[in-house]
């Protein structure tokens, strides 16, 4: 009887462990490049594109030619069945967690094709794909690289208010402001207000994006917060 059950356990562990990994397959195949992404974006004559962010988000900035729902929208039902589920479906979100949702959603429901996009809206605009803003870039490319110039050693923080990550770097920066004072500019870019300087810079993937210059040259770019003020630290004890 010992031994049924522990076959049986046995068993269940493995199909649970067969599971788990089909769904991280599904889920890893769903998010593509932005590269593959775009291209297959431009094999279609009308593309159906889901901005899976909220009102808000969306209101500010989207990818052209997008329509605004998720999984919790009221109308999600009825959004859903507007689409054809013949032809792909291209979803995105601030980085990829609605976005692989809403893939995976609308696979299940029966669609031939649903991907979700690496690196979200950030990708997106930060690598210079068109994309619709209501508003003018408070920040340009030519204040950003005068900034840059006039300043001995900059740290550029690029992010969005609605990225959860990007709220962590807050208290980091005012800990490195205290730290070094007038001897590092700090620049806090986001989304929200400077949309056309992070895609003409054409080098940001993902929410947060910290860059560290010292004379003109970047020393590091970190795709993430991680160990910020570490990095800071040793980049600038070994200059």
């Amino acid at each position: 009887m010992k031994k049924n059950k522990t076959i049986k356990n046995s068993i269940t562990i493995v199909v649970l462990f067969l599971s788990i990994i089909g769904f991280a397959q599904n889920k890893s195949s769903n998010t593509i490049s932005l590269a593959a992404y775009y291209s297959k974006i431009q094999a279609e004559k009308n593309p159906q594109i889901i901005d899976a962010r909220g009102a808000e988000e969306f209101a500010l900035n989207h990818i052209n030619g997008a329509v605004n729902f998720n999984l919790e929208s009221k109308d999600y039902e009825q959004q859903v069945a507007k689409l054809d589920k013949t032809k792909p479906v291209f979803t995105y979100s601030i980085g990829a967690g609605r976005s692989v949702w809403l893939a995976d959603d609308l696979l299940k429901k029966g669609f031939k094709e649903a991907y979700s996009l690496e690196g979200g809206i950030a990708n997106w605009i930060g690598n210079g794909k068109p994309f619709y803003t209501n508003s003018k870039s408070k920040l340009t490319l030519d204040e950003y690289n005068k900034i840059v110039a006039d300043n001995k050693t900059v740290l550029v923080d690029i992010g969005s208010k609605y990225c959860s990550a990007c709220t962590k770097v807050k208290p980091v920066l005012e800990t490195l402001r205290a730290q070094y004072g007038e001897n590092l500019k700090i620049v806090e870019i986001d989304l929200e207000t400077s949309p056309q300087v992070i895609a003409d810079l054409k080098n940001v993937k993902v929410f947060p994006t910290l860059i560290l210059y010292q004379n003109g040259k970047i020393i590091f770019k970190k795709d993430g917060l991680g160990d910020l003020k570490n990095d800071v630290n040793v980049a600038l004890a070994s200059k």
